[in-house]
């Protein structure tokens, strides 16, 4: 393979990490006069464009010594890692946040973008954690960019956190190595289809530390610690990207790691991979929505929902190991319309916390009177989040307590009424929002609009929220699409 293909299967990252550079350097050459904003909207064109590219000439296969490959699981993770960057950057750019449009920002939202992308690529243990800490790095940057203690904080708290996880994963990862004596995913699952050699208590291990630190990405407990302060203290735009790009980040590496490095569904660690997840997913649902329960700040109370979201997710995991069936696409499908119900939900605090200077939920008091536009989007995400039909998030939740109760197995079912039971719980909080939104008397009656790109955004989030909801086929086609390079 030539110096070009090996480009070409990499090129949406590799247009994503040269806009990174382009923003900064341009930055450095025009200083405060760049075009900024047209840069990194460019990049992320080219970006979605090469990945068009890659569809229809049909780019398949590994590349860079088998560290990465192109197939249908990597392109959905890379048009929807595009997207939810493409939209941050927009709301940024409105001058919504405290995260400034500066050229720094967009360049640190590229090289996290394109990092992910690799991620959702890469096959190979060094690969994985190189692409991971990149990302990482990124995102400390990120949460701590406003000039303010609150975001310094955040990114000090998440920096803290990270590098713990960092050491857990890299240590997983030298027990994968050295039992199996390769940093290839295919060839560490060879290693475990020839059922490890009596290594078995070892490989558990270091699987078992590898969730741990992927844990981490993911915001499951009780890996999760750092969430509700990094969310609350981070700027609201980079808050949204947290919760969802790094989201499903983490949960393509886990998906690739699970089929690729440890073999699937039909080794002897399927098992342990089921139970382990089957726990997280109910712990990190149950704490998530006790916690929220009890929040007064509209931030954390979406920063431990996407706790419990990531448990709804886990579920899909516990499934994926126990059958291999129907769990892939529907976490895919899962992941799709939580970016779209989330971001929907996070863009609509950035337009109200920017008009009336609060994330008090008491301070949404009335906002179907002050701003209709934005109290119906930010309704539709909350029922959505919910679980509530039409949305997609009951289809969402359907598609991944459904894969579960098609293993057959018991204790799969009680995981699922778990998830069930917590469901209702997470409706009490989410809908005591959407009540103070209607039913209050709103302190302020002035009204305010977001603005027209802004509009556009929200327009986009409560369409994908229906849409996805009432004629699912098309995204669900994709999911299982690229599930099947899994399988």
């Amino acid at each position: 393979m030539n110096w070009f293909d090996q480009i070409h299967h990499i090129g949406p990252a590799f247009a994503l990490l040269l806009g990174a550079g382009v923003v900064m350097g341009a930055d450095l050459v025009r200083p405060g006069r760049a075009p900024i904003l047209s840069l990194t909207l460019l990049s992320l064109l080219a970006g979605f464009a090469w990945a068009i590219w890659q569809v229809l000439a049909g780019t398949n296969g590994p590349a860079i010594s088998g560290a990465v490959v192109v197939d249908e699981f990597a392109l959905f993770f890379t048009f929807l890692l595009i997207g939810v960057t493409a939209a941050v950057v927009i709301v940024t750019a409105e001058g919504l946040s405290r995260a400034e449009p500066r050229p720094e920002f967009f360049a640190l939202l590229l090289t996290a973008a394109g990092s992910m992308v690799l991620l959702a690529q890469a096959q190979d243990l060094i690969a994985i954690f190189v692409f991971l800490e990149t990302t990482s790095v990124s995102q400390f940057v990120l949460a701590g960019i406003a000039r303010d203690d609150r975001s310094s904080e955040a990114g000090l708290k998440y920096l803290l956190a990270g590098a713990v996880a960092a050491a857990v994963l890299l240590y997983g990862f030298a027990f994968l190595f050295g039992l199996s004596g390769t940093t290839s995913l295919d060839g560490i699952a060879t290693f475990v289809s020839s059922n490890a050699g009596g290594t078995e208590l070892a490989l558990v291990f270091g699987f078992v530390l590898v969730a741990a630190g992927l844990g981490f990405k993911m915001s499951i407990a009780p890996f999760q610690a750092w969430v509700p302060d990094v969310y609350e203290g981070a700027p609201t735009t980079v808050t949204s990207f947290l919760s969802v790009a790094s989201k499903a980040a983490g949960f393509a590496v886990a998906l690739r790691l699970f089929y690729t490095g440890l073999g699937g569904a039909d080794t002897f660690i399927a098992e342990h991979w089921a139970a382990l997840f089957a726990v997280l997913a109910g712990a990190s649902m149950t704490f998530g929505n006790a916690a929220a329960i009890l929040q007064t700040n509209v931030k954390r109370l979406l920063a431990y929902s996407s706790i419990a979201q990531a448990g709804n997710v886990a579920v899909g995991l516990a499934a994926v190991a126990a059958s291999g069936a129907a769990g892939p696409s529907a976490v895919l499908f899962f992941l799709a319309t939580y970016a779209a119900t989330n971001l929907g939900a996070f863009f609509c605090v950035i337009v109200v916390s920017e008009r009336i200077g609060s994330e008090r939920l008491a301070d949404y008091a009335g906002l179907i009177r002050r701003s209709p536009a934005v109290a119906v989007v930010l309704l539709l995400c909350l029922l959505s989040l919910t679980g509530i039909p039409p949305t997609a998030g009951f289809l969402a939740k359907l598609y991944v307590f459904n894969s579960a109760v098609q293993t057959g197995i018991d204790w799969m079912v009680i995981l699922v009424a778990v998830a069930v039971l917590n469901s209702a719980v997470s409706a009490f909080y989410y809908l005591r929002w959407a009540r103070t939104m209607v039913l209050d008397d709103p302190v302020d009656e002035t009204p305010f609009r977001a603005t027209a790109p802004v509009q556009g955004l929200l327009g986009l989030a409560a369409f994908g929220v229906l849409f996805f909801g009432l004629a699912p086929s098309s995204l669900l086609q994709a999911a299982q699409r690229a599930a099947a390079n899994l399988l």
